[in-house]
């Protein structure tokens, strides 16, 4: 972009451009052979602790002798590309004591909408933590009727989003779930059956 050969001024070209001046100009600073060593070591660490976070590694650096700051610690983690893997969230876990359901879809053919409905729980990870994502779908359609966000997997988005897709499409003949914690429970079991 810039010639630095032509008869026009490099800071004409910049201006030309919309480019800064110190952008023109500015040299990125090589990593030092200590950031590399201490890169070289962070690597390391994050293959045997890969749900190590920049907070856990500078631990285990001191611990080695290696003093450096955290936020030094995570500027070089993305330098790298190296993030700490944290465990998934089990959405379908039972509840102990909570009725269990009979599987109704076995060799059953959807043929119509309103038919069968689905619901399920997924998480999505985010910067700090999970958000988790309720919603409820027709089998036949394929059809989203409602959904709910949440930050706790606890039972009252879900049952803000089958309230919403029972006044909007009215009562499926089957709802069908995982049978996870949140839909076995007294408050859910009790809307579907008011319905």
């Amino acid at each position: 972009m810039i010639d630095r050969e032509h008869k026009l001024s490099v800071v004409r070209q910049a201006k030309l451009l919309g480019f800064s001046r110190g952008s023109v100009y500015y040299l990125p600073r090589p990593v030092s052979d200590g950031d590399l060593a201490l890169m070289r070591r962070i690597d390391e660490l994050h293959l045997d602790y890969p749900f190590a976070g920049s907070r856990m590694l500078q631990g285990l650096l001191r611990g080695e002798g290696l003093e450096t700051g955290r936020l030094h610690v995570a500027t070089l983690m993305k330098k790298m590309g190296i993030e700490a893997i944290y465990r998934r969230p089990n959405t379908s876990k039972p509840a102990p004591g909570h009725k269990i359901y009979p599987y109704l879809l076995r060799k059953l053919a959807v043929t119509r909408p309103n038919q069968v409905w689905a619901m399920d729980l997924t998480y999505i990870p985010m910067a700090r933590g999970f958000v988790y994502l309720c919603a409820v779908v027709d089998w036949f359609s394929r059809r989203v009727l409602s959904w709910r966000l949440s930050i706790t997997m606890e039972a009252a988005f879900c049952i803000e989003a089958v309230e919403e897709a029972l006044a909007r499409y009215g009562k499926p003949e089957i709802f069908n779930t995982d049978q996870g914690s949140q839909f076995t429970s007294i408050d859910f079991t009790a809307v579907l059956k008011k319905a």
